[in-house]
């Protein structure tokens, strides 16, 4: 069966996140959007894995549901599409910091596993190696990227470890600030246990192209989110039987029948897209940041360099079009997003949200709306500018303001003034 999953998310125990991030929720907003898989998040911590425990029940084999009594009514969103069932698959979020080759490296890693016994045996490693699985939703442990592999390797061959946002400048393992060159770099004897990478919000498949090096991992795509409605801002598209080892066989064996590509951000509005200085504003294109030698012209002090100017030091081809197994992609701008452009107010505002409540409730899920609907069917019963701004969204006739040193960039469907015109 064809379904959407949003494998990389968070529990309301992570730093920054929003307190509504229960499974209730997660479930609910999953409907939403249009999403069949996601996954828990933080299964390291004590208290979200009892969470997840009391308000999970088993499904299809490596998969679980949200308890009836939990489930929220959704009865002012009718529609077929958004009350179909959906699907937890076990994952969490780890951050290694350690001093290699002497540089410190700050490496996230994402890992599945298959059941709660395997989930209680990684807390209980990561307990005795002295790691605090308490404090944060997102542990932070001193070891080597390698031997955290290792690690999960010897509990279970189900698990599953994919290296997180790549290229995010902080903390990845491509990452300008503290990464490395390559992923064998990082992984070692162990780089062949490396299946899968995750690209981030700040880069789309096509910059990963550019990279000849990243052709054995099939490229997937995930929110990352820290509230609910966050959830399927980035997602991954499956054509597989519902079951933890189908989707992960799909990914390991870059099926082009069982993983059909990813949705997309469109990368300029990630934090971290282009270089700069945002205390500054400061925003620079990799050429203008070799023009000025990487300097702020305000204060002086290096600039940070984002996922643009990254892809470009370890591209080694010219055009992306060279890699001949490249999967399908949809750039998208969240729904909430191009209605608050047409209304002229914030997303969060009483108008843009009842305005989405109306959308979801006459034509189905976002990403049914975003993706699937007619325009003219679109345009004949809501609006004419909505219809036109997800046509362009579609075919990429969109205006740009890129992210930069941690400020998101923003996408637009109109010109300034074109809509009042």
């Amino acid at each position: 069966m064809k379904f959407i999953a949003d494998l990389h998310i968070h529990s309301h125990y992570s730093r920054a996140t929003s307190k509504n991030l229960i499974p209730e929720f997660l479930d609910y907003w999953a409907r939403i959007k249009g999403i069949t898989v996601i996954g828990s998040g933080d299964f390291t911590h004590p208290q979200w894995l009892k969470e997840l425990k009391d308000k999970t029940e088993p499904a299809e084999p490596g998969l679980f549901k949200l308890k009836r009594i939990f489930s929220k009514p959704s009865n002012h969103y009718i529609t077929q599409s958004s009350n179909q069932e959906v699907r937890f698959v076990l994952t969490s979020e780890i951050s290694t910091i350690y001093k290699k080759e002497e540089k410190i490296r700050k490496i996230h890693h994402l890992i599945f596993a298959p059941d709660f016994k395997t989930v209680e045996a990684i807390q209980a490693k990561l307990i005795k190696i002295g790691a605090n699985i308490t404090s944060d939703g997102r542990p932070i442990i001193g070891i080597d990227s390698r031997d955290l592999l290792d690690l999960t390797l010897n509990i279970s061959e189900k698990t599953f470890f994919v290296p997180a946002h790549i290229w995010t400048p902080w903390f990845s393992v491509l990452g300008s600030k503290s990464g490395f060159d390559s992923i064998n770099e990082c992984y070692e004897d162990l780089a062949g246990y490396i299946y899968t990478v995750e690209t981030g919000l700040s880069s789309d498949p096509p910059m990963n192209w550019m990279c000849g090096f990243l052709d054995p991992y099939t490229l997937i795509s995930n929110s990352d989110a820290h509230s609910p409605e966050k959830l399927g801002r980035e997602a991954n598209l499956f054509d597989t039987d519902l079951s933890y080892d189908s989707m992960i066989n799909a990914l390991k064996s870059k099926d082009r029948h069982g993983f059909l590509g990813t949705i997309e951000f469109f990368p300029q509005e990630g934090k971290y897209h282009f270089d700069g200085h945002r205390k500054c504003e400061v925003c620079w294109s990799p050429i203008e940041t070799l023009k000025h030698h990487g300097l702020c012209p305000i204060c002086g002090k290096q600039v940070t360099v984002g996922v643009m100017n990254r892809v470009m030091q370890l591209a080694d081809r010219d055009n992306p079009t060279q890699n001949e197994n490249k999967p399908n992609f949809y750039s998208l701008i969240p729904l909430k997003e191009i209605l608050s452009e047409i209304a002229g107010v914030g997303p969060q505002s009483k108008r843009v949200s009842g305005d989405y409540d109306t959308l979801i409730r006459q034509f189905g899920s976002e990403f049914d709306i975003l993706l699937n609907l007619p325009i003219d069917e679109l345009k004949y019963r809501s609006n004419e500018r909505l219809g036109e701004a997800i046509d362009r969204m579609r075919k990429g006739e969109i205006f740009i303001e890129e992210g930069y040193d941690g400020q998101y960039g923003r996408i637009t469907a109109f010109k300034k003034k074109e809509l009042k015109r």
